[in-house]
């Protein structure tokens, strides 16, 4: 068992110092996610494991540590993010999940606390499905459609949606916003791209191996906002509810855009770090004649 031990120890701490070498800032934890991938047990098991690693696990190994000095993100090499507690499948095509995504399903609990609520919901830019298919766990009885310009993302997706049991019902497209879309939503979310088309090209290298349209912006980063405007008013049910993640610094220009869309902006949310990050607006009532 020492010997076992001291085995791992070595392996981790060699493979460390490269990835700090190649600038990865948490060398030694990427060091231990990655043998533990190819030993297929939890990371928090790793140092606790009596498996014995074999010499095919560790040429598996010597690979996965070869491409994160290369900068690819861990997730696309794992093949799997957790968000919200849940498993989905990722690599190449799509954006990786980010954990301050979920604080658009945080607000989604907190305008529809019935977890029976029979909600109708559009995720805009799907990607691997998180949004969507998060909600759709949370809420049993809801139903939704997700559409993404990509065929790349919608085949994650796809595959996400299989895999936790949720393909009854979601209904994924290849679609530009809201074409080959019907009906009214009471729940729209989106994350699109908004990084301004400056900045992308000085983000830390790992996003150059994401899908670029995922991220950029436009000029001024609210290209996709001024798109999504007039969709989520057509696709916004009467007083229903509309999220949109956001960058930063952009906690007063997209509402802007939204009020110039006739949509009612019920406050901007702050991710876990204190930062502007969803928006939550609304359509409003409309009254019978």
């Amino acid at each position: 068992m020492t010997i076992l031990f001291e085995m791992i120890r070595t392996v981790i701490t060699n493979a460390s110092q490269r990835l700090a070498a190649a600038g990865i800032e948490n060398p030694r934890l990427d060091a231990r996610i990655l043998l533990a991938h190819v030993l297929g047990i939890s990371s928090n098991d790793l140092i606790l494991s009596t498996t014995i690693i074999p010499s095919e696990a560790l040429a598996k190994f010597e690979l996965a540590i070869a491409r994160r000095t290369k900068r690819e993100p861990l997730a696309y090499i794992t093949g799997e993010k957790e968000f919200w507690s849940l498993p989905f499948a990722v690599g190449p095509g799509v954006l990786i999940p980010r954990p301050e995504t979920e604080t658009v399903i945080e607000e989604a609990q907190k305008l529809f606390p019935d977890p029976n609520a029979a909600l109708r919901i559009l995720d805009l830019g799907t990607g691997s499905g998180i949004l969507l298919l998060t909600l759709l766990h949370l809420y049993p009885n809801a139903c939704g459609t997700g559409v993404d310009a990509s065929a790349d993302a919608l085949r994650w997706a796809k595959a996400n949606a299989m895999a936790l049991g949720l393909e009854s019902r979601a209904v994924l497209g290849q679609h530009d916003w809201d074409e080959g879309v019907e009906g009214t939503f009471d729940l729209i979310v989106s994350n699109p791209p908004y990084v301004a088309r400056d900045v992308v090209a000085q983000l830390e290298p790992e996003l150059s191996f994401e899908p670029r349209s995922a991220l950029d912006g436009g000029l001024d980063g609210l290209d996709a906002y001024r798109a999504l405007a007039p969709v989520l008013a057509r696709r916004a049910a009467s007083g229903g509810a509309i999220l949109l993640e956001i960058g930063a610094d952009q906690g007063a220009s997209v509402p802007a855009i939204l009020e110039g869309a006739g949509l009612k902006i019920s406050h901007v949310a702050s991710d876990l770090a204190g930062h502007s990050r969803v928006v939550v607006a609304k359509k409003a009532l409309e009254t019978g004649r």
